[in-house]
């Protein structure tokens, strides 16, 4: 049985869903920039909340290739990671997630109905953010898509 999810784009706000406990947003990791602004956006959205993030990259090794990273793309990788998260003013715990397709370590990653807040630039077309929202939402997970500029 597949539960289906939400999508919302350019939310004003992220609704704790009645929970009083803590809330984790998954911030999937993309372009510099676009991951620093949502991380931004994170800590505006979640000021009277206890929230914390989920900092994910995925890692894809495509399938003719055997399965590994390499150790220096990993650290440099670790290292964006690290340096991302020392920006934000809440408690953040980055992940790198090796898999075969972006989805595929998405899925790997996230909790059953889990808050995703992915950043995007806006474009005449339909960017692989926009497409990687779709198919979380499609499986059951709360997805917010914010555009930057």
């Amino acid at each position: 049985m597949h539960t289906h999810g939400a999508l919302e784009i350019d939310p004003p706000a992220i609704e704790a869903g009645g929970q009083r406990g803590a809330i984790e947003i998954v911030v999937p990791f993309a372009e510099w920039a676009v991951t620093e602004a949502v991380m931004k956006r994170a800590a505006a959205f979640t000021a009277k909340l206890n929230a914390s993030l989920m900092l994910v990259a995925v890692h894809t090794v495509p399938y003719p290739m055997s399965f590994g990273c390499p150790a220096l793309v990993h650290a440099h990788l670790v290292d964006q990671l690290i340096d991302l998260a020392s920006r934000c003013p809440l408690p953040v715990n980055p992940q790198v997630v090796l898999a075969r397709s972006c989805e595929e370590g998405f899925r790997h990653a996230l909790k059953p109905q889990s808050t995703v807040l992915l950043g995007t630039r806006r474009r005449f077309w339909k960017t692989s953010e926009e497409r990687l929202a779709l198919a979380l939402a499609r499986d059951g997970h709360h997805v917010a898509l914010v555009h930057v500029e």
